[in-house]
């Protein structure tokens, strides 16, 4: 976490200046990056599963935007420094967290209905699939940095497997007809998350808390979808099963998820970061098979490797020279 005087926008320049020039003798190594965000990435996979066991005609969207409410909550009660970011940032960066707010609520509107249409695998990885796509392309256009070579590869790798695991099931003629609106949903769903790791993590890098960050973007959103949850949610959320499902999705996937995924961020490019969380339609493809009693082709098994090895790539970054970029000013790794 910064100082109080990198709430600064100047000193937040200075500071960033001196740490580029002079490299910080510890070393952010998978501890303090990747590895927060594919603990996030395996707990994030289980929200499917477990918005599925939702009670029988509690609208999807409802479901999402009571999660997000108890767990925007939690993240701005906790999060040192959130009530006060607001007030520290400059013009720019009070824009950046208004569409980072949009962003994160748009997000449970969109992927619910998704995986309530076309399913828990089918809508995960459409969504994570094209994360990095979206967040490569918007860094290229808003920051001019051009991805890198290993970048290119892990993502496509990641990205091919992704659709391997989807398409197992139709290539081995098992196979049913795809939901266009949902598919649709689903790729707002991976923009909405693009654009809120991008806006978090430019965040970040000028030097506010990870833990401000995430709470006001997250409790911003929870006050946009709150009316979903009054005027949609009816009386099935307040069921001991709707009220034990909202709960894990508030506590675990929105309020700890996001405080390791914004941690991680202070060390990760986001980009990165959204490849690496695609680590999650794997995890959900690996449950419904453990938990749900679904079944996977080899073509599905062979996407999941092709998956694995792309995240690969990307959490285990070669050794750098002691003066390298700061993480706050990386590009893509």
């Amino acid at each position: 976490m910064p100082n109080d005087t990198s709430s600064h926008p100047a000193s937040a320049s200075r500071a960033q200046d001196e740490a580029a020039a002079c490299p910080r003798p510890r070393r952010a190594g998978p501890f303090a990056g990747p590895l927060p965000i594919l603990t996030a990435a395996v707990l994030w996979g289980t929200t499917g599963t477990a918005a599925s066991l939702a009670p029988a005609g509690a609208p999807a969207a409802a479901i999402g935007a009571a999660g997000l409410v108890l767990g925007g909550l939690l993240l701005l009660l906790t999060a040192p420094g959130s009530r006060s970011l607001p007030r520290a940032c400059t013009g720019g960066e009070r824009r950046l967290l208004a569409l980072g707010v949009l962003a994160v609520a748009g997000y449970p509107l969109t992927f619910y209905p998704a995986v309530a249409r076309t399913g828990v695998a089918v809508a995960t990885v459409i969504a994570l699939g094209g994360a990095p796509v979206f967040a490569g392309l918007l860094a290229w256009l808003t920051r001019r940095s051009r991805p890198s070579a290993r970048w290119i590869t892990a993502t496509a790798a990641a990205v091919l497997g992704c659709t391997l695991l989807v398409l197992g099931p139709g290539l081995a003629g098992d196979g049913a007809a795809v939901d266009v609106l949902g598919v649709l949903s689903a790729g707002l769903a991976g923009l909405s998350y693009a654009v809120y790791a991008l806006a978090g993590g430019q965040l970040i890098a000028r030097g506010h808390a990870s833990g401000a960050v995430m709470g006001v973007m997250f409790a911003g959103a929870a006050l946009l979808v709150l009316p979903v949850v009054l005027w949609g949610g009816g009386g099935q959320l307040l069921t001991v099963r709707g009220v034990l499902v909202v709960g894990y999705l508030g506590t675990v996937t929105t309020f700890l998820c996001y405080r390791l995924f914004g941690h991680g961020l202070r060390h990760t490019a986001p980009q990165t970061a959204t490849t690496l969380t695609l680590a999650e339609p794997a995890v959900a493809a690996v449950l419904g098979v453990a938990a749900l009693g679904e079944r996977l082709p080899g073509v599905s098994w062979c996407g999941l490797a092709v998956l694995a090895l792309g995240i690969v790539l990307l959490a285990v970054s070669p050794r750098r020279h002691p003066r390298t970029e700061h993480p706050a000013r990386a590009t893509v790794k």
